[in-house]
C-alpha cells in the first residue's frame, strides 16, 4: 500500500486554509522586517505602514472611515492614532466645517517613510521575483485577483458580525485582472 501525497488527495475546488495562513502569514512578516531592515526605517507596525498608506499626500479622513478602509474598530484606530501622534506620524485636527469631528492627516516624516517603504519594497519583490521561473510569477500574478476577492469577503463578513454576504463581489473579482499592479491592502488587527 502506497501513501499518496496530501495534493493527490486534495480536493482541488476547496483551499487549505492552514497551508493558505502558513504561507501568507510569514510571507507578509518576512516581507515588512525585511523592507524595514534594508531601508532601515523605525520597526512600524504594519498596521501604522496601512494607516499612512490610506492618507496619502494631501489627503485627510476622520478616524471612522479609516476604521472601515482598514476594517478595524473606532477603538482600535484610536488606539493606533495615539500611538502615531506621539511618534510624529500623524495628526488629528478640528474638522473644517464640524467643530465635533476630527480629520486625520500623515506627518510629512510619516509620508517620507512610506515613499521610502514603498519603493524598497517594490525593489526587494522585483529582485526576489527574477529568482522564480516566469510559471511562478505569472502563476502568483493570477492569483492575485482571487486573493483580493477572499480577502473582500473576509472583511465583509468581519463587517456584518459573520453573517454571510449574499452575493458580494468586488469589481476586481467581475473582471478577468490582466495585472499584478493592483495594491492590496491586507486586514491588521490591532
Amino acid at each position: 500500500m502506497s501513501a499518496e501525497p496530501d495534493a493527490a488527495r486534495r480536493d482541488p475546488t476547496r483551499l487549505d486554509p492552514t497551508r493558505l495562513w502558513a504561507a501568507i502569514s510569514p510571507l507578509r512578516r518576512t516581507l515588512l522586517a525585511t523592507t524595514l531592515a534594508e531601508e532601515e526605517l523605525p520597526d512600524l507596525p504594519e498596521a501604522q505602514i496601512e494607516v499612512i498608506r490610506a492618507l496619502p499626500r494631501g489627503t485627510v479622513a476622520s478616524p471612522s472611515e479609516l476604521a472601515a478602509a482598514l476594517g478595524l474598530s473606532r477603538p482600535s484606530v484610536s488606539n493606533l492614532l495615539a500611538a502615531m501622534e506621539r511618534t510624529g506620524l500623524a495628526a488629528r485636527r478640528p474638522h473644517e466645517r464640524d467643530g465635533r469631528q476630527v480629520d486625520v492627516v500623515a506627518s510629512e516624516r510619516a509620508l517620507a517613510y512610506f515613499e521610502r517603504f514603498d519603493a524598497a519594497n517594490a525593489a526587494l519583490v522585483d529582485g526576489l521575483a527574477a529568482e522564480l521561473t516566469p510559471g511562478e510569477v505569472a502563476a502568483i500574478d493570477r492569483a492575485l485577483p482571487a486573493l483580493e476577492r477572499l480577502r473582500d469577503l473576509l472583511v465583509a463578513h468581519r463587517r456584518t458580525g459573520g453573517t454571510p454576504v449574499a452575493g458580494a463581489r468586488s469589481a476586481a473579482s467581475a473582471a478577468p485582472a490582466t495585472s499584478a499592479a493592483s495594491a492590496a491592502s491586507v486586514e491588521e488587527p490591532a
